[in-house]
């Protein structure tokens, strides 16, 4: 099964109301794959602080349950290993890019899946690393 590793943005724009963010269609059509079974979806462990963080500043009332909706899609945390880690810090300091983003792009390096951002500029930096690709250019196989 094809393993996709989404990035905190693209969580955030499954729990807003449809209309709102930039490519929330294509973030809808990767959440129904999800949900249809035809896609393995993986995330770091530390995409819950990253996704809470947000909607508690933004949504603050709703936050809550936002969070909720998005625990109860099938997804896995992989445990954190000396690989994975190596090809964060590696991604990091050879594009210059934050260790939060990395750390998603490394586990799909890792687990042979693919990265997919909102991030465009993050794109742009780290493409020649692969396994990585913006939302909006993102189609469903």
């Amino acid at each position: 099964m094809r393993i996709i590793v989404p990035d905190a943005s693209i969580l955030i724009k499954w729990v807003l109301p449809s209309g709102v963010e930039p490519d929330q269609d294509s973030a809808y059509a990767l959440r129904d794959l999800l949900v249809a079974g035809k896609v393995e979806l993986k995330l770091p462990p530390l995409w819950i602080y990253e996704v809470a963080n947000t909607l508690g500043r933004m949504f603050p009332e709703h936050a809550q349950s936002m969070i909720e909706s998005l625990l109860m899609l099938s997804f896995s945390e992989p445990d954190w290993d000396l690989v994975w880690l190596g090809k964060a810090l590696q991604l990091a300091n050879r594009y210059k890019v934050s260790f939060y983003d990395a750390a998603y792009h490394a586990l799909a390096l890792t687990e042979g899946g693919l990265f997919v951002t909102a991030d465009l500029q993050y794109v742009r930096k780290t493409k020649a690393a692969g396994a990585v690709v913006a939302l909006r250019d993102w189609r469903p196989k």
